[in-house]
């Protein structure tokens, strides 16, 4: 009777992920439609269509190969990235509030990178290929920092020490920013701030070069590895009982949640919320299934800075809103509110 039961149960969970994961597509589809037609020079959905398929003026195409679409892609790809790395912290620590930017993820690689600034000329194409790897640097630096410090040897790991220490640590080195952004250039200052407050308003197809690699490698392993964060998610006596190297597969995910955190860092500045927002919006319509939650938090995190990258633009032309500063707006307010909820 249980396993007649559990059948439709699960055909149903898929059916339902799969409506889901249809429906952000759709929405991704039709936010990347405005994207495109939202700027200070307004392009109709017919002369956008006229010039995608090889028509259009030399202006037109200016606009939208060399501006809108690469600052698209690089929206999508940032937000997904995000996520799924929100995603693998949540499972990994059993904590709804795990998120790049609380676990000081976020803080190391922008530490890595305005060190960089602070002390080496900034010209536009050196850094585009070299900053992910400077961003990993800083991430994983100030991720060994807060796993050690949270890690006891008889009790492991507990999500609420990992979340406090995550923030002491993010606090530190974001006080190191602001002493070192002090010191700059009025140049390089306003560089490091625009960055700092999370604007993509300066992508080219080289950014996307850059980023997409690590993308296409880590999204499917990460995909691949949701049986494990489902198992993980069980507690560490279960994980265990059911045969799972449980700190050699903690290491991985974490260091692939790192990874992902730190390129989209490097190429999107100080974005904040969308790891901690996506996953959860994610589970709302999916559940906690990794094998369809990995997914649609992809999905809903590279729509939600893809909406909220066209918000900006669009809100005080010909001026920018910092996409930062957009989700800033809506994810302060939803993490008092989980932060109200927890039990941690």
């Amino acid at each position: 009777m249980v396993h007649l039961q559990a059948a439709p149960d699960r055909n149903h969970r898929a059916a339902r992920a799969a409506a889901v994961i249809t429906g952000l597509c759709v929405l991704i589809l039709l936010a990347f439609i405005i994207s495109m037609n939202t700027g200070v020079i307004r392009l109709s959905p017919a002369d956008v269509a006229r010039t995608l398929f090889g028509g259009g003026t030399d202006q037109q195409k200016l606009i939208l190969f060399d501006f809108r679409l690469p600052r698209i892609v690089i929206s999508l790809l940032v937000g997904a990235g995000f996520a799924v790395s929100g995603a693998i912290l949540q499972g990994v620590s059993r904590n709804a509030l795990a998120d790049p930017g609380l676990l000081g993820i976020n803080a190391g690689a922008g530490l890595a990178v305005v060190l960089y600034i602070s002390f080496f000329p900034v010209k536009e194409e050196a850094p585009v290929f070299f900053m992910p790897l400077l961003a990993l640097l800083g991430a994983g630096t100030a991720a060994a920092m807060v796993y050690l410090l949270a890690y006891k040897k008889e009790q492991g790991i507990s999500s609420t020490r990992l979340i406090l220490i995550g923030i002491a640590v993010a606090a530190g080195m974001g006080a190191l920013m602001l002493v070192l952004t002090i010191r700059l250039d009025p140049k390089k200052y306003q560089f490091v701030a625009v960055w700092l407050a999370g604007s993509i308003s300066g992508t080219s197809w080289k950014y996307v070069t850059a980023v997409l690699p690590w993308m296409l490698i880590l999204l499917p392993l990460v995909f691949y590895k949701a049986r494990v964060l489902d198992v993980l998610h069980l507690g560490e006596q279960v994980a265990a009982g059911l045969g799972v190297a449980i700190e050699r597969e903690r290491r991985r995910l974490l260091a692939a949640a790192v990874v992902l955190a730190g390129v989209c860092v490097a190429v999107g500045g100080g974005i904040g919320f969308v790891g901690l927002i996506g996953p959860h919006l994610a589970r709302l319509l999916v559940g906690p299934k990794h094998r369809y939650l990995l997914p649609a938090s992809a999905l809903t995190g590279a729509l939600m800075l893809l909406a909220a990258d066209t918000l900006g633009r669009w809100m005080l032309q010909p001026s920018e809103v910092p996409t930062g500063i957009v989700v800033a707006v809506i994810g302060a307010p939803y993490f008092l509110y989980l932060l109200s909820k927890s039990k941690a």
